[in-house]
């Protein structure tokens, strides 16, 4: 039994919002866990001063806290447009 061209687009849609989620949650862990392994396995690295009271460790912390802003940012970006929209035009909007 075939799907008709509405169902296969929408499997096609639900598929591509899959894999953004899945690349930004992949992209999002391995900051996480780079970081924490660096925590317990390069003490001396994340100990380093740049600068008097910043060490590598506090700015690679902030850096994991802005990255994952930055890819919700994106995932929202990409859902309030391109998915929305297509989603919209699927269900017969304008």
């Amino acid at each position: 039994m075939s799907m008709n061209p509405n169902e296969e687009a929408l499997e096609a849609l639900a598929a591509a919002r899959w894999r953004v989620a899945g690349v930004l949650t992949v992209t999002t862990l391995v900051a996480y866990l780079g970081f924490i392994l660096l925590v317990a396995f390069d003490k001396p690295l994340m100990g380093q001063q740049l600068v008097p009271g910043l060490s590598i460790g506090i700015l690679l912390g902030a850096l994991v806290i802005v990255a994952a802003w930055a890819l919700t940012g994106i995932y929202m970006l990409w859902a309030n447009g391109k998915y929305d929209r297509a989603l919209h035009q699927l269900r017969g909007g304008k």
